[in-house]
Formats: structure tokens, sequence, C-alpha cells
């Protein structure tokens, strides 16, 4: 199926995808909030910026999206049809510097959690239970 948008409003639309407090982010950090967590957002200090950090639980959190990070066996983890090997690169640039930050806190002694979008939009209070629950054995 060929693209709609031209080559220039597709690049446009792109660029407006944001890459911190997004509706996901937004809607986990205010659960996390209500449930007595009390947390940094995007720490530039560490590896891989974490989304949450809850120094008090030695935790990180990341808030994944399904289509840049590639959850694998996800419908939203699609590739685009054009520039199919810019798109390839791009998103195994990604995947590195996702296993790379996560070692690197791992080795500077963080407990890390990787929440997806999907999992997120359609098992909210399921996932932040999971969540919590991580959190608690970290005591």
């Amino acid at each position: 199926m060929p693209d709609k948008l031209t080559a220039k409003h597709r690049s446009w639309n792109m660029s407006r995808i944001g890459n911190k407090d997004t509706l996901i982010e937004l809607k986990v950090r205010k659960w996390l909030f209500a449930q007595g967590f009390r947390f940094r957002k995007n720490d530039k200090k560490l590896p891989g910026h974490p989304d949450v950090v809850l120094p008090k639980y030695s935790t990180v959190i990341f808030i994944h999206g399904c289509f840049w990070h590639r959850h694998e066996s996800c419908k939203k983890a699609t590739t685009p049809k054009t520039r199919i090997e810019f798109w390839t690169a791009k998103f195994q640039r990604n995947i590195e510097n996702d296993k790379k930050a996560i070692d690197q806190l791992k080795r500077l002694g963080w407990n890390v959690i990787i929440a997806w979008q999907c999992d997120i939009e359609q098992n909210f209070e399921e996932t932040m239970k999971s969540i919590q629950t991580d959190l608690l054995a970290n005591i």
C-alpha cells in the first residue's frame, strides 16, 4: 500500500513524536505518585536516561514505545514500507542502545523494569500491580 503522505509531511509527522513526557509516561508516573512512590524523571546522570528513577528502591523504569523499541511479537512494532534499510538500522541501534544502558545500570547496582506501551494501554492495572510488586521486593 503506497504512502498517502508526501515525504515532507511524513518527516514533519515523525518530528512531532516526543521522547519524554508521553501520555503513557504521565499515566504511569501519576499512578506511582498516587501509590506513594517518589521518583525522579528522565535522569540524565544515569545511562539511558530512565523515564522513572526510584532511588529508595534502587530501581529505574523504562517506559518503552513498542514501535521505537521493537517489542517482540507486538502488532505496534511495524516497520515502515519506505526506506527499509534506514529504519532497520535505526531500530537496531535503538535495541543496542537499550541493551547497553540496561547492562550499565545493572553494573551500577540498579534494578531495571521495562514497561511496554501495549501492556500499559491494554492491561494498565495489572501492569502497574506487577511493577509495584517488583518495587516492593527491592526494599
